[in-house]
């Protein structure tokens, strides 16, 4: 009875004309209106043009407020947290874990409140006689409580989304093995830090499930990683390059080491290295610089881009750690090494390894490089030939340091400890007698640390 008399006076309220005296024209009330909006997939630089999706940490129909996180994608560089725009309601996700979005395209769509609808009602609002509104509230606050008692229909209730299983935490390449093996993720129990799934858990549950079965051949996609590599050394390949290789006796390096044991216990020769080559790079600009073969005075033809191109110098010596990561070979760097300690650049060193070995390496950790170190001596071989980096016009790689005998001054036989320094150079900007100066001065450095000391600032 009382939600019969409810509706009846809600009825009679509404239907009863403005009063001329007070509003002369007809007048009625808006809802606030919605607009829905995609957030795109943003730039993020590098030349990056998809991403993986990793992980979503919002579903359909989920509200979320300005800079609330979104998902976490995974480049083929780094992985990225991408946060909301907006505040509003989640209506629709592009694209489902696991796959590539496109740079540039929607991730998903939002409906915010529109501002402009919600300042139409409210002046129309604002604009009733006060009588007709308190009446009004009143009566839709009966109806209100009345509709709170109904319960809610069955139709209702299927259009509410469920909520979405919690996504595991693994690398893009660990996610591509799940994929190869048809398995689901999610029920992998991970052993890593914070329950992260590893290829060791992966290999585990796909044996013990009959999912590992051995075949002649199969046929995998490149991991996001690898696509990088390939798309790199492809470029690399096309610029004319040469090689310049010299022993580099370590002796020098090893008594220094001994030396600064009980202050640093975990120092490798690798940052003392590194330190030579800024030294040597303030002696040689060339060896940091990039050549632009983009500028617009270029024309078709050799002849035509030798016109064009420019040498751009760097004052910053941003040196680059070629390193192997479960996803893949990454290069991070060393920002500013002319400005650092080396106890700073050991420090920076072991973070970024740790970093690579977790997978979480950043944008910044993997952008601005000037020149590139490859230390393939720390997993195995005496010599190496390296490909340059695209940006760059040299690179070194070094062979692991081993003992050999060798002749002093004297003529006696003595035990050296030697390394391979196989340098390579862009042979259009660079000549031989350049990166054989350039060389010389690091070899000489890394022989003599006291020499490399002295001009520590």
């Amino acid at each position: 009875m009382k939600s019969s008399r409810a509706f009846r006076r809600y009825w009679r309220v509404l239907s009863t004309p403005p009063r001329s005296a007070l509003c002369p024209h007809p007048f009625h009330t808006f809802a606030p209106r919605q607009a829905r909006k995609p957030i795109l997939l943003t730039d993020i630089g590098e030349g990056i043009r998809e991403c993986e999706i990793i992980q979503w940490f919002v579903q359909p129909e989920a509200r979320v407020e300005e800079f609330d996180p979104l998902c976490e994608v995974q480049s083929d560089k780094a992985s990225v947290e991408i946060t909301s725009r907006y505040g509003g309601v989640i209506k629709k996700l592009h694209y489902e874990a696991g796959q590539m979005a496109a740079v540039g395209k929607p991730l998903l769509d939002i409906e915010t409140p529109d501002a402009a609808g919600d300042a139409v009602a409210g002046d129309i609002s604002a604009s009733l006689p006060a009588t007709v509104e308190a009446e009004r509230a009143e009566a839709e606050r009966e109806v209100v409580v009345v509709e709170e008692r109904a319960v809610p229909s069955t139709a209702a209730q299927a259009d509410t989304p469920p909520p979405s299983a919690p996504s595991a935490l693994a690398t893009p390449a660990v996610r591509h093995l799940t994929r190869q093996l048809d398995l689901d993720i999610r029920a992998i129990a991970g052993s890593g830090k914070q329950g992260r799934v590893l290829k060791e858990d992966v290999l585990k549950h796909a044996q013990e499930h009959g999912a590992a079965e051995e075949e002649a051949e199969r046929r995998v996609a490149l991991t996001p990683m690898q696509a990088q590599m390939f798309r790199s050394m492809a470029a690399s390949l096309s610029i004319p390059h040469f090689l310049y290789a010299d022993e580099v006796c370590f002796d020098g390096l090893a008594a220094l080491r001994a030396h600064a044991h009980t202050q640093m216990p975990h120092l490798t020769y690798l940052p003392l290295i590194i330190k030579a080559i800024s030294l040597a790079l303030t002696s040689h600009p060339l060896l940091n610089a990039r050549l632009d073969t983009t500028s617009p005075t270029a024309a078709a033809g050799a002849a035509g881009a030798a016109a064009g191109a420019q040498l751009v110098f760097r004052r910053a010596h941003n040196i680059g750690i070629a390193m192997a990561t479960p996803a893949g070979l990454a290069v991070p760097v060393l920002h500013d090494v002319g400005g650092k300690s080396i106890a700073r650049l050991a420090a920076e060193l072991s973070a970024l390894r740790a970093r690579g070995a977790a997978g979480t390496l950043s944008r910044g950790d993997l952008s601005g490089g000037t020149i590139t170190v490859s230390n393939i001596g720390a997993i195995g071989g005496t010599y190496v030939a390296p490909r340059l980096v695209e940006g760059q016009v040299a690179i070194v790689g070094i062979g692991r340091a081993r003992a050999v005998p060798a002749f002093d001054a004297e003529g006696a036989l003595v035990r050296r400890l030697v390394a391979q320094f196989s340098w390579c150079a862009d042979h259009r900007a660079v000549d031989g007698a350049q990166m054989a100066r350039m060389a010389e001065e690091v070899r000489g450095l890394v022989e003599q640390p006291d020499k490399m000391l002295l001009r520590l600032r």
